[in-house]
């Protein structure tokens, strides 16, 4: 069937895979309508799609250092786009998006945005110089640019801070998911996402994560959209609901003024009773941040958080070229684009299918009796992902004094919204893909950094390649385990691990990587001046914050990486120009990496 290389092949494989998981939808709806259980059809659908992962990991499995680090640096553009997608498009994008829309209204757009636009600086500042200098990892072009140990050493840090709270929140996120669609408790449904992270990535690095990537991105885009247009239709907001918003937001705010939105307040007595986790509605739908700056500083640590990631910049060292780099930032943020302009839709439609009257599904007005005997609200509150209470006495389901966790509104909208449970299961399979891109992803790039980076270029440089993929593998295992065992405590919720993960990179890395590429005259101790303090200026900034300190210039805890950022340019300025400019190669070096022909600066192996 498939003849000549398994690159010429690409697109007629995944058509075959995306047409086999088609009808894998259709055998499960059969078989709901012939009687099988909900659990069951959950079951089915994550076992099924995590062992198609697993597969594609183990036939990716590799013993070639260019292959593991970089997949060969051959991935195509539109695939590299697709793989970079869902690297991107993480648990909580998919999972915890919508449901900060739905708490916080529209102030939450500022991730969608500062997410989006972060890809313009990707392909502007960084990108495609980084693929033409020829590096395996973030701080192989750290070490390499500014020279030394210590750099590399810095740039592994930061990279160690950001990437691993990063991964603790897609662990949480496929621990959620396990648990619902398993039926087992959390902390032992996040070992269970963390081995189906591992079975991806262990043998074949780079390139198992890239082929399962793909593969991981057209369950979860698909699992995404069909809900969303199949909601709307249901509610009569057409079938193409993006079109409809604004008139879905207007009727919103008629229900919120209706039901006495901000005038009804919970006291702290009737807040105890509420599970740990759980929240109201208690933020007008089509309220932005209350202040420009809230909005513009939460986008701008987005956007540099963004472009200093390092398991995003590792997806553009896998292109065949820089031009090929630069053509698949576009790709990627198409891919990105059908997801992200979907998200405030369905934080649109779950909240409608919940409030309004005239639909079927509405609940508030209802009679608590009659709202907890509905079987989705049974199944979620079993769950500890909805809770209702009648605080004021009156028998009847108040707007206040209905909760639900944020990880819900993905995942229990359609079995709201009264969809056969196929679709909930496919959400399920959807949610765990994104999630899991991500998370092995992320856990790659931080053990490919220790292992190349630091066993490999500081400890045994002598060290033979298969040594070298052990210890890459090992500590595959070991930062894994280390991730779950975080996520089990819950110390944070999803989406604020994440936008903690991108203020970290942002105070750490951001100015040493832009300007290594755009400044000559920056240097090795500019550098780490700049990596140390601003990471540990921003973290302290954020501990005092959160341990009750006031900030200042409106800085909160969801973007102190403008106060490290800040502290870091300064820094790694002010130093480089008190110390010794870096020499004439190195110069000449930054020159060639702004060009974009050539061939890359390092060579192959190295």
């Amino acid at each position: 069937m498939f003849k000549g290389k398994f690159i010429d092949n690409l697109p007629k494989i995944y058509g075959t895979y995306t047409g086999g998981f088609i009808v894998f939808i259709i055998l499960m709806a059969i078989a709901e309508q012939a009687g099988m259980s909900a659990k069951l059809i959950g079951i089915f659908f994550v076992a099924f799609t995590v062992l198609i992962y697993a597969l594609i990991g183990y036939l990716s499995r590799t013993m070639q250092t260019d292959a593991y680090y970089v997949a060969g640096r051959q991935v195509p553009t539109v695939f590299n786009g697709m793989a970079t997608a869902a690297d991107w498009m993480s648990g909580a994008s998919f999972v915890a998006m919508a449901g900060g829309i739905y708490f916080k209204g529209y102030g939450y757009m500022a991730l969608l945005v500062g997410w989006t636009g972060g890809y313009v600086l990707v392909a502007s500042l960084l990108a495609p110089y980084l693929r033409k200098f020829g590096c395996y990892t973030v701080p192989d072009f750290i070490g390499t640019r500014y020279g030394g140990n210590l750099a590399r050493l810095s740039a592994v840090i930061v990279l160690t801070v950001a990437s691993f709270t990063y991964v603790t929140a897609q662990i949480n996120a496929t621990g959620t998911i396990a648990s619902v669609a398993l039926d087992i408790p959390f902390e032992i449904a996040v070992y269970v996402g963390l081995a189906s992270i591992l079975m991806c990535s262990m043998l074949g690095g780079m390139r198992a994560v890239t082929w399962t990537q793909v593969a991981q991105y057209i369950v979860l885009i698909i699992a995404y959209l069909l809900p969303v247009f199949w909601i709307s239709n249901k509610m009569g907001a057409g079938v193409f609901p993006h079109l409809m918003l604004a008139d879905e937001v207007a009727r919103i705010a008629e229900l919120e003024a209706q039901f006495g939105l901000g005038e009804v307040k919970n006291s702290a007595a009737d807040l105890k009773q509420v599970p740990k986790g759980l929240s109201g509605i208690t933020k007008a739908h089509a309220e932005v941040n209350t202040t420009p700056w809230k909005f513009i500083s939460l986008a701008v640590c987005m956007m540099a958080g963004t472009a200093s990631l390092p398991h995003v910049m590792m997806r553009y060292f896998t292109t065949p070229s820089v031009k090929a780099a630069r053509r698949s930032v576009g790709w990627s943020l198409f891919f990105i684009f059908l997801l992200y302009s979907s998200a405030p839709m369905l934080a649109t439609l779950s909240k409608l299918s919940l409030m309004d009257p005239n639909l079927a599904t509405g609940i508030i007005g209802k009679s608590i009796s009659e709202v907890q005997a509905i079987d989705w609200y049974q199944n979620w509150n079993q769950a500890n992902l909805m809770f209702v209470s009648d605080f004021n006495g009156n028998g009847t389901l108040e707007l206040n004094e209905f909760f639900m966790g944020g990880k819900a509104v993905v995942l229990a909208t359609p079995e709201i919204a009264g969809l056969p449970y196929v679709i909930s299961g496919l959400v399920a399979a959807g949610g765990m893909a994104a999630a899991m891109s991500t998370a092995d992803g992320l856990i790659l790039a931080i053990a490919n950094a220790i292992s190349h980076d630091v066993y490999y270029k500081i400890i045994d440089p002598k060290a033979e390649t298969a040594k070298r993929l052990v210890v890459a593998r090992v500590l595959l295992v070991v930062i894994g385990f280390a991730g779950a065992t975080i996520a089990a405590l819950e110390i944070q919720g999803i989406l604020g691990s994440v936008i903690w993960a991108f203020d970290f990179a942002m105070s750490g890395l951001f100015f040493p990587l832009v300007l290594g590429v755009w400044w000559k005259r920056a240097n090795k101790e500019g550098a780490i001046a700049g990596m140390f303090l601003g990471l540990v200026s921003g973290a302290a900034y954020l501990v005092w914050v959160r341990t009750g300190g006031s900030g200042f210039l409106g800085i909160t805890q969801l973007t102190f990486g403008i106060f490290g950022s800040a502290v870091s340019l300064v820094a790694m300025v002010v130093v480089s120009l008190m110390t010794q400019a870096p020499n004439a190669a190195t110069q000449k070096m930054v020159d060639e990496v702004r060009v974009p022909a050539g061939k890359s600066i390092l060579g192959k192996q190295h």
